[in-house]
């Protein structure tokens, strides 16, 4: 995403001098983004850039230090401070002075302990914070594993490199490196621009008709744009983002690869746009929405004389496509093209001028505009080589992320990798790495199926389908299908009759006691003339006494219906009117707010006929033998859509229940 068009680009402009040697300049756009979230945020390392640089062989130190310096001194924003003058934010740009870099040796360690002190040692650098107000925003240490190893640690803010910078960097250094340790000087002239020479540009650029024209463009393409995209989180958005991350990263094989490039090509694309076509795709079937915005870097270097300078020239557009109507994934990488190419047409505006002219709701909780990157890694690549040295970048740890999620793509060896970067606040790594492997699928699936809608492509992996559409579904089970549930309960008493079976405040019966008291309940309903299948009424309180009653009405054969206390008593007559009661089980306290409603409902007060009750056997009743499929209660709905309904259940589907929720939840 990079414009390396021969563009004349104003010649050296620069500001007023504070001493002879010291210069200010105004910040650019995006370095005016960074130092206020720095201020807001003092001390935070989320825009560290770390590089740990392994190096085998025999190390010239000296040419080293010297060609870090000669880099320095060529590049002057590396020497910028910034802060706030007269209310405006600047950047100063102090003299270069020669520095020597420090060394940490760790050869007199084990050497099973090297390889941890410097992965150590590299993560507490990169999560070393900058002051940037006082500088300097380049550190540089050496670690020394032995005689023929060293580790270098470079780190720098963002504000002052991007990721176009650290190429320039690299091949910088290779060829510096390579002329001092020969004895020559640099092979490098000195730079016709810098960078405080862009940022002057810049801000007088932002007043003229040509961003006036990209400003009406913008308003237009994110007119109603959503506020946020609704990915399903693991954990609840905290109210200020603290950048805490990780990262996950994938491969696409080179035959996958090689496929996406020649389709990419038959349809006017690059694989840049047919891969974001497919993460919209991913995206669009995690939230449910059709309308999906994501940011995407660029160089931000449309000017020829930019691409050799060390700086923050990099931009963020906002792409925002449309996969509403169900299109084909042909159809979709077409509005994808269409949208990518205008978007270029209209990068010069910075993303902080856009925000700014837009007026999104803005939350200290996420990204305006969009929450999610996507990005495409094509700066120029330069073969990591120093003279009779082995390099290598060490990969360090990833503990932030500026964005929800963040999926950066590059190709090495003709394959794409993948480098996906989370908000640990959000997701879970466990997540990231499926929501990788669903892409996997997807990509796989659309070049397959090129002309389908992308409804109708395939997400899931095979095990996902097979725990989805079988396993999940597999409910069998063995139970007693054949017993009530107070038949299971009296086999428990046997098992457990001095156990505690239920608890109320400081109230508590056994198992033998509950049983007792119900089979003596029970004894007195039939003795009442209550018989099988006949409907008993339950008012009461949460208490023991309810837990009594709702197995003594079981054992007498019969169907109980809650009645709660609490409900209202428009509700409770509604209910009587249809419940067909024999009878109501309730207390003292209760009758007196009992509707009545016909002659025929009787009402047993538990408290009134204690005495009674307790006269009679706490013997099982073996002449009631109840029926798996007889009624054990009958619940009305809420009525919600009119008059309450009644629910019938049987004996036999709440034992089914209760089975399998002792087997799910290991309960003994």
């Amino acid at each position: 995403m990079h414009d390396t068009s021969n563009k004349d680009f104003p010649a050296p402009e620069h500001s007023h001098a504070v001493r002879a040697d010291v210069y200010v300049f105004p910040m650019s756009f995006a370095q005016q983004r960074l130092w206020f979230l720095d201020q807001l945020e003092p001390g935070s390392t989320v825009y560290n850039v770390p590089f740990v640089l392994s190096l085998k062989g025999p190390l010239n130190l000296g040419a080293l230090q010297g060609s870090l310096q000669e880099i320095i001194r060529r590049h002057e924003v590396l020497r910028a401070t910034f802060r706030l003058d007269k209310g405006c934010p600047i950047q100063v740009i102090h003299p270069f002075s020669a520095f020597e870099i420090p060394i940490i040796d760790l050869s007199n360690q084990p050497l099973s302990q090297r390889e941890s002190t410097v992965f150590r040692r590299a993560n507490e650098e990169a999560q070393t914070s900058f002051d940037l107000s006082t500088g300097p925003l380049v550190r540089v240490q050496m670690l020394r594993v032995d005689e023929q190893e060293h580790v270098l640690l470079l780190t720098t803010h963002h504000i002052v490199f991007d990721g176009w910078s650290r190429a320039i960097l690299l091949r910088e250094l290779a060829g510096l490196y390579d002329a001092l340790s020969r004895g020559h000087s640099s092979p490098f002239p000195d730079l016709p621009l810098q960078y405080s020479d862009f940022s002057v540009w810049q801000n007088d650029y932002i007043k003229g008709e040509v961003l006036a024209k990209q400003v009406v463009y913008w308003k237009e393409k994110l007119a109603r744009v959503p506020g946020m995209l609704d990915l399903p989180t693991d954990h609840a958005r905290p109210a200020v983002s603290t950048f805490r991350g990780g990262a996950v990263a994938s491969l696409v094989s080179a035959e996958v690869t090689e496929r996406l490039r020649r389709f990419a090509q038959q349809h006017g694309a690059t694989l840049f746009m047919v891969t974001l076509a497919v993460f919209k795709i991913l995206l669009a079937r995690y939230s449910g929405q059709d309308d999906i915005v994501v940011g995407s870097p660029i160089a931000g270097r449309n000017r020829k004389q930019l691409e050799d300078l060390i700086g923050f020239f990099a931009n963020t557009l906002v792409l925002r496509t449309d996969l509403s109507g169900n299109p084909s994934f042909r159809e979709l990488v077409l509005r994808v093209r269409e949208t990518a190419l205008a978007a270029y047409a209209h990068q010069d505006i910075p993303f902080e001028k856009l925000v700014e002219e837009l007026h999104p709701q803005r939350s200290l909780s996420h990204n305006p505009l969009f929450q999610v990157l996507f990005a495409f890694r094509n700066v120029p690549t330069h073969e990591l080589s120093l003279a009779n040295l082995q390099l290598k970048l060490l990969p360090g740890e990833q503990t932030t992320a500026k964005f929800d999620l963040a999926l950066f793509v590059s190709e090495e060896n003709n394959r794409l990798c993948l480098r996906w970067e989370y908000n640990s606040d959000l997701f879970q790594c466990e997540t990231v790495e499926r929501m990788s492997g669903h892409f996997a699928i997807l990509l796989e699936n659309a070049l397959a199926r090129t002309d389908r809608p992308i409804s109708e492509l395939e997400l899931l992996t095979v095990a996902e389908r097979q725990q989805l559409l079988c396993d999940w579904n597999n409910t069998w089970q063995d139970y007693p299908r054949e017993q009530c549930l107070h038949e299971l309960f009296e086999q428990q008493v046997e098992r457990r009759a001095d156990t505690v079976a239920v608890k109320f405040g400081d109230q508590q019966l056994s198992y033998a006691q509950l049983n007792a008291q119900a089979n003596q309940l029970a004894h007195y309903l039939i003795g009442r003339g209550i018989g099988p299948r006949e409907r008993i009424g339950i008012y009461l309180e949460r208490s023991l006494d309810l837990m009594v009653a709702l197995l003594a009405v079981q054992k007498a054969g019969a169907a109980y219906v809650p009645l709660d206390p609490d409900y209202p008593g428009e509700r409770i007559h509604l209910i009587l009117a249809d419940a067909d009661l024999k009878l109501v089980i309730s207390q003292r306290s209760l009758t007196g707010s009992l509707p009545r409603q016909g002659q025929g409902l009787e009402l047993l007060s538990l408290d009134a006929h204690r005495q009674a009750i307790e006269r009679e056997s706490t013997a099982h009743l073996a002449t009631v033998a109840g029926q798996a499929e007889d009624l054990m209660y009958v619940i009305f709905t809420s009525g919600s859509t009119g008059r309450p309904k009644g629910v019938q259940v049987p004996h036999r589907a709440v034992v089914n229940l209760l089975t399998y929720m002792k087997k799910v939840l290991n309960i003994g």
